[in-house]
């Protein structure tokens, strides 16, 4: 027989040892060691099957365990200890305190939607890089004391465990979580019923869900569940499985993230006291909903779509994680019309509207499709991609809704990630900085709280606890790195044993498994998703040169990998099948492993030991890949394509770049075949002859070095606590402060000023441009001259100070286009003619050598627009884009070599 209904029956705790409680529900355990030994001591046995979580490990303890401890002094005392620890932690000044106290303008608190989050292996809510990335930005702003709310779902079955059939085929099992068994709280009203967030759905039916809450240090972690009594089956299923489902399916989860979002974060606060977000920030599309909610909120008090509109964009951040549109989020424009409107969600905002929004036709997509990454850039004054690439990759990408703009000018600015330290680095590794700085200097320097924002952070404060790496003697860093590669060898075995045993072979089959991989042999790991540009099996393009790396008997390599194909990718699947099938070879068995059901705990053995971590996506389809950097910070060496931040940070000082035939005129497979041919060269000539490079003590000294180098110069730029800054100081605190700026009245005057400068633009033009100086002569000037412009430019009905007049200048490629260009304005020169036209004039310095040239061109201009291009509307001389046909007075562009 089966039971009807699961729960968890726990002891109850004695008194003294009460502060385990609160221990256990503050995630920030799963960052701190000395908490997680603390629980590990509870029950040593205990704390390895309950996968490291201390919410299951008091669940299950016995009473005479505890009662034994009560009386225990020397527990008791590191008890108290831990737990005057979190209190600090909790309440004490940090970072963004001291910010404020020195006067800066700062949000009083921020919402962080993701559909996502990677916090620990013991909330399992997080399919790859984008939730593990989403966990570490909220752990870094907890230890820098932001004030961010997350806001994601509770899926009752994650994302999934994988396991292999016999013949490696990828197999998928969800395993049901009870939130009762994990570390959460339910937010409940004060009559002590359960808060709830409903949403309308067609034909009069409601979707209900309530709300978990998990401490992620000092910042809340909110969780929408829709399994609930109040709810139909259909709608009991909505939070089932992340990135489940057909399309209706994901428009609901991605609705309840995110206008049940923000109707969570308002119940939180009016239960809680906490300060109401002024910034709202939508980790990638799928939560793009939340700024039509905060429209509804809006329209309620009396604004308009439009006002409403401007009011929303100010307080909004938008963060784009992709570099193809195949990765974005898109409905039937239809499916979208049925959920919206009188019948369906946000009654009162119109539906064309929400249409115009995700409308993706400027960017050449479908005009029947809902582009929910379009929707989020149009409901956001502020974006940004997740590496200076993954930056310039988006401004090209989504240029269109931008234009007659460069896609240089096109206003999507780049953050670079960055990975939680105190998550990823190894104990031993932090025990080494322990020894030179002492513990608690060593775990600032992995917050980041005193590093620079900028990409090269000045040396002081925490940085030179870094430089205190370069004291540290040979053989200890290399002692260091063969303990964990050596931890890493017996993860692998018994996990290897595990999966086998899984596979149906039986114990008399695997005793070969006690040979594989060894500690003192080159190990280089992969691990991640298996969409087809990550090319899982690009390392088997040459299977015999591949074998021959693994066997050499000299300098042999070996190769863990691990990765999860999407359950309906078959193309995946079958990667992650042939790579199995290599690995299960006789021949190389011992050399190359694939480990199923890689996740956080997985990862965390696997980054520190490994020598070399391996990135070969199809460049520049990487957006970041934080994978590395994690890497990194445990003194493991990049071999990667130069995309994402690899592309940013590498130096030849910390690893090696794999050339890649990106541009060339060639097919996909021959491009496979010149970057798996470069990936053996490097490994051949430079990767293994340096590991196995041996001086007078038997140390590999060039190695070493590099391991050296790559803790000091990386380490603090692959700090989650610098992204986090970076984010406070370049975008949030601005988006606060315009937010602030516009009260309704204000919000009313921008969109109608809006609306004004669109509807008169066509009617703007730039009527003629002409040099007054003497300095060139036949189209040639010397360098330090300068021109005198003069422009005339039809103001089309506007204000002069409704526009910005521009020269933009800079060298000129053979076609004439401008390059590396810069905007200088021009001033008005006197009062408008009968014509309604404007006399502009300015000097252009002739700064650089070379084919030079430039052009003139009229932006609208507003105290509140955060760029001149926010609009995207421009005029130039020839009225190609905004101007008016007819009638030019000599209106050109000049050009100067």
């Amino acid at each position: 027989m089966k039971a009807i209904r699961r729960f968890t029956v726990r002891p109850v705790l004695p008194d003294s040892l009460r502060p385990l409680h609160d221990l256990a529900r503050n995630l920030r355990w799963s960052w701190h060691p000395e908490t997680r030994e603390l629980f590990r001591s509870v029950d040593p046995e205990g704390w390895r099957p309950a996968d490291a979580d201390p919410v299951r490990l008091l669940g299950a303890v016995s009473a005479s365990r505890l009662a034994e401890l009560s009386r225990d002094e020397e527990f008791l005392g590191r008890l108290s200890e831990a737990a005057d620890s979190l209190a600090e932690y909790l309440t004490g000044p940090r970072w963004y305190q001291n910010r404020l106290a020195q006067g800066a303008e700062l949000p009083a608190a921020v919402a962080y939607f993701s559909p996502e989050f990677g916090v620990t292996a013991a909330l399992p809510q997080y399919s790859g890089g984008l939730g593990i990335l989403a966990g570490d930005h909220l752990k870094a702003a907890s230890d820098l004391g932001v004030p961010l709310v997350g806001v994601g779902l509770l899926y009752r079955h994650g994302y999934f465990r994988q396991s292999l059939s016999r013949d490696g085929w990828q197999q998928e099992h969800y395993p049901v979580l009870d939130p009762n068994e994990l570390p959460l709280t339910l937010l409940r009203e004060p009559d002590g019923t359960p808060a709830r967030v409903v949403l309308a759905l067609p034909g009069g039916r409601s979707l209900y869900a309530c709300v978990w809450q998990a401490h992620v240090g000092r910042v809340p972690l909110l969780l929408l569940d829709s399994d609930v009594e109040e709810n139909a089956p259909g709608e009991r299923d909505v939070t089932d499985r992340l990135y489940g489902g057909g399309s209706d399916h994901r428009l609901l989860q991605e609705m309840l993230l995110g206008i049940g979002g923000v109707r969570a974060v308002r119940a939180y606060c009016r239960l809680t006291g906490a300060p109401a977000p002024e910034v709202f920030h939508t980790n990638e599309g799928h939560a793009g909903f939340l700024g039509l909610e905060r429209i509804r909120e809006l329209a309620g008090e009396g604004l308009d779509f439009d006002s409403a509109l401007e009011s929303v964009r100010a307080g909004a951040v938008f963060t784009t994680h992709t570099p193809v549109p195949a990765g974005i989020d898109r409905f039937d424009r239809q499916l979208v019309v049925r959920h919206f409107g009188d019948d369906g969600e946000l009654a009162g905002v119109p539906v064309d509207r929400i249409l115009q929004l995700g409308d993706e036709t400027a960017t050449g997509g479908s005009p029947d499709l809902f582009n929910m990454a379009v929707m989020g850039l149009r409901l956001a004054q502020r974006a940004n991609g997740v590496s200076t690439l993954h930056g310039a990759v988006s401004r090209e990408m989504f240029s269109g809704l931008w234009p007659g703009f460069d896609p240089a000018e096109v206003p999507i600015t780049s953050v670079t990630n960055g990975v939680h330290a105190p998550t990823w680095v190894a104990p031993e590794v932090i025990a080494l900085g322990s020894r030179l700085v002492g513990g608690d200097r060593a775990q600032d320097a992995l917050t980041g709280g005193e590093v620079a924002a900028s990409g090269d952070p000045s040396r002081t404060g925490t940085l030179r606890r870094w430089d205190a790496v370069t004291s540290l003697p040979d053989w200890e860093i290399w002692d260091t790195r063969r303990a964990l590669r050596e931890q890493l060898v017996t993860e692998v075995r018994k996990r290897l044993y595990a999966s086998w045993r899984r596979r149906g072979a039986g114990t008399a089959e695997l005793g070969w498994i006690d040979g594989v991989l060894d500690p003192d042999v080159l190990t280089i790991g992969f691990a991640r998703r298996v969409p087809s540009y990550k090319r899982l099996t690009l390392m088997l393009r040459d299977r015999d040169r591949l074998t021959r790396l693994l066997l050499h008997p000299e300098r042999p390599i070996q190769i863990v990998v691990a990765g999860k194909a999407h359950p309906a990718d078959d193309g995946g699947k079958r990667l992650v099948q042939e790579l199995v099938r290599f690995a299960d070879e006789a021949k190389v068995r011992h050399r190359i492993v694939f480990l199923p059901d890689y996740g956080m705990a997985m990862a965390q053995k696997l980054y520190p030991g490994c020598d070399v971590w391996l990135n070969n996506p199809l460049r520049p389809l990487e957006a970041c890949g934080t994978s590395g950097m994690k890497a990194a910070l445990n003194g493991c060496l990049n071999l990667s394509v130069r995309d994402g931040w690899w592309d940013e940070w590498f130096e030849q000082d910390f690893g090696w770049a794999i050339p890649t035939a990106d541009g060339s005129a060639v097919d996909e497979e021959r491009r496979d075949e010149l970057e798996a041919n470069a990936l053996y060269a490097l490994i051949e000539d430079r990767v293994a002859p340096r590991f196995y490079d041996r001086g007078e003590e038997g140390l590999p000294e060039r190695w070493i070095e590099m391991v050296r180098r790559t803790l000091v110069t990386l380490g603090p730029k692959v700090l989650a606590g610098r992204m986090v800054r970076e984010y406070v100081e370049r975008l949030y605190a601005p988006a606060a402060q315009a937010r602030r700026a516009l009260d309704p009245r204000t919000a009313r005057e921008l969109a109608a000023w809006k609306a004004k400068v669109r509807q008169a633009w066509p009617r703007v033009a730039v009527d003629h441009v002409e040099t007054v100086t003497d300095t060139a002569d036949n189209g040639s000037a010397e360098l330090g001259s300068s021109l005198a412009l003069r422009v005339r430019v039809d103001l089309g009905g506007l204000e002069p100070e409704d526009v910005e007049v521009q020269v933009v200048a800079g060298r000129v490629d053979s076609g004439d286009a401008l390059l590396d260009a810069q905007a200088l304005p021009l001033k008005p020169a006197g009062g408008q003619d009968l014509e309604d036209r404007m006399l502009y004039e300015g000097p252009l310095a002739l700064d650089r050598t070379g084919p030079y040239g430039y052009t003139v061109r009229v932006l609208p201009a507003h105290p509140l627009l955060a760029s001149g291009a926010e609009l995207g509307l421009v005029a130039l001389p020839d009225g190609s884009v905004g101007g008016r046909d007819g009638d030019r007075d000599g209106a050109e562009g000049v050009l100067l070599r």
